[in-house]
């Protein structure tokens, strides 16, 4: 534990002092992600509950996705394909984190250190218009998060199923064609051409309230509930609907097209016990998420869909607090041997 924290601070020591050569954009904030916000601003009852050997483990947390194991016993088999048995160990753990910027390179979960990219697609809020016809548009950095492995807290070796051990960042919209053109994410996803459409605009209305009292249906994969919908897979976005919920939908769509293009993993249900399986649409009940930063969500979290009046109420400071900064908890059940 000693050692992790020795390297924790003296990454945060080297990412602020490259940070304070690019002090001079004051539009790039750094959100101090690095750091005593580790333990001050996690959620650690989201962790709850858990399942160890079939066991639930009760706690404040939240709910079991209806996926997850009950089994207590299981098999994984080795390198030589012998099969060997362990124990099933379901819980939610903190995975992944993603922040929104309108500076494109900026990243201020590294501290605000800023990445040399032109301002050719620069990011906006809208123009507070607050109609249909004003829009957003973010670019998005998406970071591997194993915190439990980082403190060497609950977290076994054969309980990792993408092999991520620290905090690295994992992809970036900035060098992603799709991200800000529409028409090039159609064409990259064409299942969007399916959902385009009055009747299935209409059916994210239940998937909405479902979403709203926690529990998002699985089988509607084109809705983020209350958010709108996760088609098209880009970063522009339509309705002035305020700075989380607009960066909430873009959460959704980042999962969907990381999932799409293989880059995520299906961490729930039997099949996925000795490793992370390809799941090429997005598993909505798999993922929660707390915000990190402006203001972060350290009593409770909330599931893809769920209405900002539930979680979002206060959360975003104007100014120098609105490049939002999510911690993604994703459901993992694991044979541990």
């Amino acid at each position: 534990m000693l050692k992790h924290v020795i390297k924790i601070l003296a990454a945060t020591a080297l990412i602020g002092s490259a940070a304070a050569v690019h002090a001079s954009d004051p539009g790039c904030h750094n959100a101090e992600v690095i750091g005593p916000k580790l333990i001050t601003d996690i959620c650690w009852s989201c962790i709850f509950p858990l399942r160890v050997a079939g066991v639930p483990i009760s706690g404040p947390g939240g709910t079991m996705p209806d996926e997850a194991v009950s089994t207590p016993l299981c098999f994984c088999t080795d390198n030589l394909g012998v099969p060997r048995p362990g124990v099933t160990t379901s819980m939610w753990e903190p995975a992944r984190l993603v922040e929104f910027q309108r500076v494109p390179g900026c990243a201020s979960a590294l501290n605000g250190v800023r990445f040399p990219f032109n301002r050719l697609f620069q990011g906006h809020h809208g123009d507070a218009v607050y109609d249909g016809g004003d829009g957003s548009f973010m670019h998005y950095h998406y970071y591997a998060f194993p915190l439990l492995t980082m403190l060497d807290l609950y977290a076994t070796s054969g309980c990792n199923p993408d092999g991520y051990h620290d905090f690295d960042l994992m992809y970036l919209s900035e060098v992603d064609p799709t991200w800000n053109n529409d028409e090039l994410a159609f064409f990259t996803n064409p299942e969007a051409a399916v959902v385009a459409n009055p009747a299935a605009a209409l059916a994210c209305t239940p998937d909405a309230v479902s979403s709203s009292a926690g529990a998002p249906i699985k089988q509607l994969f084109w809705c983020a509930g209350s958010w709108g919908s996760i088609y098209p897979l880009s970063g522009h976005h339509n309705g002035g609907n305020g700075v989380l919920r607009d960066s909430s939908l873009l959460t959704t769509r980042v999962l969907a097209a990381l999932h799409r293009r293989g880059l995520a993993r299906g961490t729930m249900g039997s099949t996925a016990m000795c490793g992370g399986e390809f799941k090429f649409t997005l598993p909505k009940t798999q993922y929660k998420f707390t915000l990190l930063y402006p203001v972060p969500e350290t009593n409770s979290s909330h599931v893809i869909g769920e209405s900002l009046l539930t979680w979002g109420i206060a959360r975003t400071i104007p100014a120098v607090g609105q490049d939002p900064v999510y911690t993604i908890w994703r459901w993992k059940d694991c044979c541990a041997r």
